[in-house]
C-alpha cells in the first residue's frame, strides 16, 4: 500500500485528489491540507510515501516544498500551469498532472509511482508494491477504454500517438509509449525498440534481430537487445 498525502490549496481539488484515491486499491490516504506549512509539520511526525503536489499556493509553492523535502517523497504535481512542467524535471517527479484531472489519468499516474518505487524498494530490502491490477484505462478519442492486459498483443509508438495492438481491434491513444509501459506488468512486456513494446507471451519466434507476433515483424533494436534477452531468458 502507497501511503499518500495531498497538499492543494484549492478544497474541492483536494477533495476530487481524495476520492479517486478511495477508487486505487493501491492508495492510502494519510491526510489532505491546503496549507503547506502544516503538511510539512505532518510530514516530520509520519511516514508517508507520495505527494500529491500542487505547485501554486500561498505561503510556499510546490517547488519550494520540493526543495525543503530533498528527494524524500515520491511526488505527482498537480497544477493549472503548464509551463512549470519542464522545471519539474529537474526533481525527478513521478508524473504531472494537468486540471481539470480525469479519473483515468489519475490511476495512470499511480501506475508510473508503482513502476518507480519497485526498483527502490528492492534495492532496499523492502517487499514491493503488489500489483493485482489485470488492466489498464486509457484515453482514445472521446473515450476512456479499458482494455486487459491478456488481449495486448504489442504497442507501436507512431508520431504524436500509441496503437495498442489487440486480435480484435487496434485502440490509438496520445499516451505516450513511455508511461504506458510503466502502467504494464514489467515481467509480462519487454520494449525491443523506441517505438514498439511486446507481450511475451504473444511472441510465436524470434528470427535474428525480430520478433514475430501474428505475422507480424518487430525489430529489436541494439539500444533494448540486452534487455530484451534477458526477459526473454537467454
Amino acid at each position: 500500500m502507497i501511503k499518500c498525502l495531498i497538499i492543494d490549496d484549492e478544497p474541492l481539488a483536494g477533495q476530487l485528489l481524495a476520492a479517486y484515491a478511495e477508487r486505487s486499491p493501491d492508495l492510502e490516504v494519510a491526510g489532505t491540507f491546503s496549507n503547506p506549512i502544516e503538511a510539512l509539520h505532518f510530514l516530520g511526525e509520519n511516514e508517508v510515501d507520495l505527494l500529491f503536489l500542487d505547485i501554486q499556493m500561498p505561503e510556499l509553492t510546490g517547488i519550494q516544498l520540493m526543495k525543503i523535502t530533498k528527494g524524500k517523497y515520491e511526488v505527482i504535481l498537480t497544477t493549472a500551469y503548464q509551463e512549470y512542467a519542464i522545471e519539474s524535471y529537474d526533481f525527478d517527479v513521478a508524473d504531472y498532472l494537468l486540471k481539470p484531472i480525469s479519473l483515468d489519468r489519475f490511476l495512470l499516474a499511480v501506475e508510473k509511482v508503482k513502476a518507480k518505487m519497485v526498483p527502490k524498494q528492492a534495492e532496499a530490502g523492502q517487499a514491493p508494491v503488489a500489483n493485482n491490477k489485470t488492466f489498464l484505462f486509457v484515453k482514445s478519442g472521446h473515450r476512456t477504454v479499458r482494455i486487459d492486459y491478456k488481449d495486448i498483443l504489442r504497442l507501436e509508438s507512431m508520431s504524436n500517438y500509441v496503437t495498442i495492438h489487440t486480435p480484435e481491434e487496434k485502440i490509438m491513444t496520445l499516451e505516450n509509449m513511455g508511461a504506458l509501459v510503466e502502467a504494464l506488468p514489467a515481467d509480462r512486456f519487454v520494449r525491443t525498440h523506441r517505438s514498439h513494446t511486446v507481450a511475451l507471451d504473444k511472441i510465436d519466434f524470434i528470427e535474428r534481430n525480430r520478433v514475430v507476433i501474428g505475422g507480424e515483424y518487430i525489430p529489436v533494436s541494439d539500444g533494448y537487445k540486452e534487455d530484451f534477452w534477458k526477459m526473454v531468458g537467454r
